[in-house]
């Protein structure tokens, strides 16, 4: 079995990513794989105080600089304190969030380049990349629509910007994906979350032996 992998979800928002996260993280466990859950930006107090700044819907002047700068902060820290220690340990990682999502919502919808975004990423953790992420697909609207009906009483900074935004982040995603076919298996996430913890079960399956 292969220990201490560092393993990331990412997706549009409103792709279901972080609860079909909570239903495998119990699987793993039922197997005795020692594996941690965490998120992005947050997963640690300061990181956590940071996303409350980002997130924040009355933040409407945040410049998209700032907003980089400030994801890039929170991840070094959460990175530093928590998923450091927990692979070091033996542990696997599964992140709800990392990188890419910085790369696609910062450097592709807002405009500031991957390479760019990717340097302050660098600066603050390295060039540590996932050894493996699953991006969770799926149409913008349909993403929207789940927030609208889920957690309308949750819709932060980033749920509320335009649909053209979001359409921007998912060909982004895929652009991405396209870039990296090695490490980031896409899955189809209009399904019905049964469904979509199975293909991701898959893809786990094959990288912990």
């Amino acid at each position: 079995m292969v220990r201490n992998l560092f393993i990331t979800f990412e997706g549009p928002d409103g792709a279901g990513k972080t609860s079909v996260l909570k239903q495998v993280v119990e699987q793993l466990q039922q197997h005795n794989i020692e594996v941690m859950a965490t998120r992005e930006p947050g997963g640690i107090e300061i990181a956590e105080k940071i996303r409350e700044i980002i997130l924040n819907p009355a933040h409407t002047t945040m410049d998209n600089h700032t907003e980089a700068l400030l994801y890039a902060a929170a991840r070094s820290q959460h990175y530093f304190e928590k998923v450091k220690p927990a692979l070091e340990a033996g542990k696997t990682v599964l992140c709800d969030r990392f990188i890419d999502s910085s790369l696609v919502y910062q450097g592709i919808a807002r405009g500031l380049g991957v390479e760019e975004v990717l340097a302050i990423n660098e600066f603050a953790i390295g060039k540590r990349l996932p050894d493996a992420t699953i991006l969770f697909d799926l149409e913008p609207s349909i993403g929207l629509a789940r927030i609208a009906a889920n957690r309308s009483d949750e819709i932060n900074r980033l749920d509320a910007e335009s649909l053209a935004f979001h359409e921007q982040v998912r060909a982004g995603y895929l652009q991405i994906a396209k870039q990296n076919q090695k490490r980031i298996h896409i899955i189809n996430a209009d399904q019905q979350i049964e469904s979509v913890v199975n293909d991701v079960w898959k893809i786990l399956y094959k990288l912990l032996g």
